[in-house]
């Protein structure tokens, strides 16, 4: 029993820090608002089983990516605040990390989605 509580207590502390990302980080909510894009996107084409996995793979290295991101900003705020070459390095490969990251998700995306918003568009004129 006791170790299921300690499980539960886990559980409740990532959720935590799940909703504070949700809340409090807007980049979080812009990675969140494209990955339900995407989501929708899926639904609505029709995408494979295989383009799903990746889609899903995507939104979740995407975001768990935005947290580690902003882990480690606040482990250097709460290091030093003041300005220190080594911080800002710190801080600007992991903000480079989420911008490669990023911009890796968006081209799977595209690679994904364009071929068949393709087929689809010219019904619409």
């Amino acid at each position: 029993m006791e170790r299921l509580k300690k499980h539960h207590i886990s559980f409740k502390n990532a959720w935590s820090g799940v909703h504070w990302s949700f809340t409090s980080q807007p980049n979080f909510m812009i990675h969140l608002i494209f990955s339900i894009t995407a989501v929708f996107l899926g639904i609505v084409l029709g995408i494979s089983k295989i383009e799903w996995l990746i889609i899903i793979l995507s939104i979740v290295f995407g975001l768990g990516a935005e947290m580690i991101n902003t882990s480690i900003e606040a482990m250097c705020n709460l290091i030093t605040t003041d300005w220190k070459k080594e911080a800002k390095i710190v801080k600007d490969v992991s903000a480079g990390m989420m911008l490669i990251i990023a911009v890796g998700t968006l081209i799977i995306g595209l690679i994904i989605f364009i071929p068949k918003l393709l087929l689809i568009l010219p019904d619409f004129f």
